[in-house]
């Protein structure tokens, strides 16, 4: 690890601090992770430092993860006050979540920058198409599956998030949606997932980057644990903040803008990784 200059410390604090506040809005207003803000900034600030160098993603993902916990944690707190979380759909898929996000956080682990770029940007990608393209109430099944089918979306799931630092409102909540669960019942439900995915996947992190080189100073593994602390007080205080700002404006306006501009940050990112 590198010991940083004070005008670049400051440089990187102030990166940390404007992804956490728009992070914690973009959480609150769409229902997906603030990770789809958090990492691409790190990210950027990460390679305008001189960062991480190969792992530079890797540690703004991991970075990520350990932010997610405590949002997720308060978020589902909130909704349970109101009764809109679907207890048994949470019961029944977080075990399999929580496993897919250890899986993915292992894949992270052996995955060059390039190809974890590949991954984050096609991801992204999709979340934007599903944001952008599909109406809110569009439903491809009457519910959930179970059995074998349960463990196998749930895996993947968690390993998808795992791998782009979000937390289960991109694909939790969409899978949900998708299989005509209410969006609040969705989005509430699928805040239970990104503790699992968070908790699991950020022990990977720390584990499989435990020796890489060039990382930022104060990092365990992938976690650089001064940014994570910082960023998730940060959103967790802002992203109340974001809900109601969901009910006083015109979210599909919104949800496009959003959608163009994950768009465009996938694209970026893996221009910048390749």
């Amino acid at each position: 690890m590198t010991d940083l200059p004070l005008n670049e410390i400051l440089s990187l604090l102030a990166a940390v601090i404007a992804a956490g506040l728009i992070g914690g809005l973009v959480a609150g207003l769409f229902g997906v992770g603030g990770g789809t803000v958090i990492v691409p900034a790190l990210f950027y600030a990460f390679e305008v430092l001189g960062l991480g160098g190969e792992s530079n993603l890797h540690v703004a993902i991991g970075t990520s993860l350990m932010t997610i916990v405590a949002t997720s944690w308060r978020s589902l707190g909130a909704h349970r006050a109101h009764g809109a979380v679907d207890e048994q759909v949470l019961k029944t898929w977080t075990p399999w979540v929580g496993f897919g996000a250890l899986v993915g956080a292992g894949i992270a682990g052996f995955t060059s920058m390039g190809g974890l770029a590949i991954v984050y940007g096609v991801c992204l990608t999709l979340v934007a198409a599903q944001m952008g393209l599909l109406p809110e109430r569009v439903t491809l099944a009457k519910d959930l599956p179970t059995g074998w089918g349960r463990r196998l979306i749930g895996t993947v799931i968690g390993g998808l998030s795992a791998m782009m630092g979000v937390g289960g409102g991109s694909f939790g909540g969409m899978l949900l949606t998708l299989c005509g669960r209410p969006i609040h019942q969705a989005v509430a439900t699928a805040s239970g997932f990104g503790i699992a995915i968070g908790a699991a996947a950020m022990v990977g992190f720390a584990i499989f980057g435990w020796d890489a080189p060039g990382r930022p100073p104060l990092s365990l593994g992938y976690v650089n644990v001064p940014a994570a602390v910082l960023m998730g007080l940060l959103t967790t205080l802002v992203a109340p903040y974001g809900a109601r700002l969901a009910h006083r404006l015109d979210k599909r306006i919104l949800r496009r803008a959003f959608a163009v501009y994950l768009l465009i940050t996938a694209i970026s990112v893996m221009v910048k990784a390749l």
